[in-house]
């Protein structure tokens, strides 16, 4: 099989390597789809060419190749999504407890599971929707994708905030009540503030635009990814006796189960990755991909590989 695997900053080199085969609890599946994740852009920038090289890609979508012999939930042909690695690769073993089906009629790059099961997992901590007003911090992918989950709970209020003037407009689309640049936010809250806010930018001045939003007693939940070490927190936030959730998720169990809820929904045609995935990338392209991703040009939201 062919695999993509990172060499040094900004640059990932494919390579031939034997097929690999699925334990007796796993899948091997032929990846169809991998979406290109935020998370593994310092990763890119910055692997040390001295190191192993790294293969990266956890958000796959395929169809299963060959099973275990104790994953007999799965048969070859199946169109499967879930929770893995190194799936920028023509092949990609999966244990078989973390895969779930495919909604019928749905392409695998509009199907991949893990990063709706992370935002609906991190949205299930936070208190429920229904009636509140509630503020959605970065409207890149991942905002984007709450803006969709939170719309099903029926808010009184649902806004967005974020500096770029095409991000606000593409939000709007996806049924924001008003898209608000941070600079603008005093004038249209006035003393009004938001009871649950959902930070997605992933830099400190996001999150203190965020904690900035929330009411005495209200949720800020921390669902972008903060990778430069230590990040500052407004402490007046405790001053206001916010919660403060960690909207990161470290056990699978969850994540999966996460994961059967977001299915559901994008089999309904309730959350849709359709105007979330702008770019296409074969495995070849893994460099342009990331480099789109950096860029942040304003038709871009996702990256996926698809082949």
């Amino acid at each position: 099989m062919r695999l993509s695997q990172l060499v040094g900053p900004r640059t990932s080199k494919v390579v031939s390597l034997s097929d690999p085969v699925p334990a007796a609890d796993q899948v091997l599946v032929e990846v169809l789809a991998c979406g290109v994740c935020t998370s593994d852009l310092s990763a890119w920038r910055r692997h040390d060419p001295g190191a192993e090289p790294m293969r990266l890609g956890h958000e796959i979508a395929g169809r299963v190749a060959a099973v275990g012999a104790q994953a007999t939930r799965w048969a070859v042909g199946d169109l499967v999504t879930g929770l893995g690695g190194e799936g920028f690769a023509e092949l990609a073993v999966m244990d078989a407890t973390a895969v779930l089906p495919i909604p019928a009629g749905i392409s695998p790059a509009h199907a991949l599971g893990e990063p709706v099961a992370v935002l609906e997992e991190a949205l299930s901590r936070s208190p429920s929707a229904v009636g509140l007003r509630v503020a959605v911090v970065g409207l890149g992918f991942m905002g984007l994708g709450l803006v969709q989950l939170v719309k099903r709970h029926a808010p009184a209020l649902l806004i967005g905030v974020d500096p770029d003037p095409s991000r606000r407009e593409r939000a709007l689309s996806l049924g924001l009540d008003a898209a608000v640049a941070p600079d603008a936010l005093d004038g249209y809250l006035g003393d009004g503030r938001m009871d649950l806010v959902l930070e997605a930018t992933g830099v400190t001045p996001g999150l203190a635009t965020a904690g900035s939003l929330v009411r005495p007693f209200g949720t800020l939940n921390v669902i972008g990814y903060h990778h430069a070490g230590e990040a500052k927190m407004d402490m007046d936030l405790w001053y206001k006796g916010v919660t403060v959730v960690n909207g990161f998720c470290p056990d699978r169990t969850r994540t999966v189960a996460a994961m059967v809820t977001a299915l559901d929904l994008i089999a309904q045609r309730r959350f849709s990755y359709a105007p979330l995935v702008t770019h296409r990338y074969t495995l070849d392209q893994v460099d342009e991909a990331f480099e789109a991703m950096e860029a942040a040009g304003p038709d871009f939201v996702k990256g996926v590989l698809v082949s």
